[in-house]
């Protein structure tokens, strides 16, 4: 049967911070509903549609390209928005993004066997599809913030469909293993 997954940075460090945020920004939108609103904190790397049986080939690819990286600081500093998607979002600082899109670029690439849909800017959506009048409460009700946590795995989601929401299935740790750069040798 084919399911839906996402692989995400994870800390439920900022899953209760963030939450308070959804749940203010949920009631002062109209309906108190909006997309993402039940979802927990996360930032995207990427999300694809497989065969579950498939999910085996995935996994040990998962282990063994995050046991290459390092863990990080990531700082998120910022409230901004990409108005042509409806996206609300919390921001990370230049060099937390300078953590996050290699590591992004190398999963996307040990992952290119599957139809994925990718993220190439690394950001913590507080919610998605808003209306140009939810995103302007948004942009008034949420103007500074400073979240921290340690980013040392990456996390294995699966969508379940009947409660529309993803859920962690499982977590691959940074090893700080670092692959040795290959190096041109001479034989003279």
């Amino acid at each position: 049967m084919e399911k839906t997954y996402s692989v995400v940075f994870y800390s439920k460090k900022v899953v209760g911070p963030v939450k308070e945020l959804k749940d203010l920004l949920k009631s002062k939108v109209h309906k108190n509903w909006y997309s993402s609103c039940n979802s927990e904190a996360h930032i995207t790397i990427c999300e694809f549609t497989i065969d579950e049986s498939q999910l085996d080939s995935v996994k040990p690819k998962l282990s063994k390209i995050s046991d290459n990286f390092t863990p990080f600081q990531v700082s998120l500093d910022h409230f901004a928005s990409f108005p042509n998607a409806g996206v609300f979002f919390i921001g990370v600082t230049e060099d937390s993004k300078n953590h996050f899109v290699p590591i992004m670029k190398k999963i996307h690439e040990t992952l290119k066997f599957l139809k994925l849909k990718k993220s190439e800017k690394p950001h913590m959506s507080i919610g998605r599809r808003l209306t140009p009048e939810n995103l302007k409460i948004a942009s008034e009700l949420f103007t500074t913030i400073d979240l921290q946590f340690e980013c040392n795995e990456i996390v294995l989601r699966e969508f379940d469909p009947i409660k529309k929401q993803f859920f962690v299935m499982d977590a691959f740790p940074f090893g700080s293993n670092p692959e040795p750069e290959f190096v041109q040798g001479s034989l003279f």
